[in-house]
């Protein structure tokens, strides 16, 4: 897989999300015990599992439409990997602090999200800074495509 391909793997995902945040047949009500958010429109856990609220569902959409729209390039692809990487794992370590686990009531990143995130940082980490960088000349270089390459002149 590319980065381009990962790119838009995972904002088709996000995406997806989001706007699955706003069917109300998939998500839950939030159990009394889970933490408190001052932004309840669309609180509850999605498909049971992922706390998500309205603003956590725009958000997934905007970070969704940008993977989408940053895979047609190698270097938006790129751009867009290591942005992913240091939010989600910010959003990871944040979501294991008790005080900060609703980003002071905003959005709920806590249980399950923490380890979603987690999962994303790593990933997106990967294809941000470890993969190789495309070359600017591989396309338009007719000496690497040439089939005499190599060959005695």
């Amino acid at each position: 897989m590319t980065g381009r391909a990962f790119a838009l793997a995972i904002g088709i995902v996000f995406l997806a999300i989001g706007v699955l945040g706003f069917i109300s047949p998939l998500v839950t009500p939030a159990p009394e015990q889970a933490p408190d958010v001052r932004f309840t429109y669309y609180y509850g856990y999605l498909f049971g599992i992922l706390p998500v609220n309205y603003f956590v569902n725009l958000v997934h959409m905007a970070m969704g439409a940008w993977g989408i729209t940053a895979s047609r390039s190698a270097g938006g692809s790129r751009a867009y990997a290591k942005t992913i990487a240091v939010i989600s794992g910010a959003l990871a370590i944040v979501g294991l602090v008790p005080a900060l686990n609703t980003l002071f009531g905003l959005a709920p990143v806590y249980g399950n999200d923490v380890w979603l995130h987690a999962i994303a940082a790593i990933a997106a980490a990967f294809f941000g800074w470890l993969t190789p960088r495309p070359s600017i000349f591989a396309e338009d270089d007719v000496a690497l495509k040439s089939p005499l390459r190599g060959a005695r002149r």
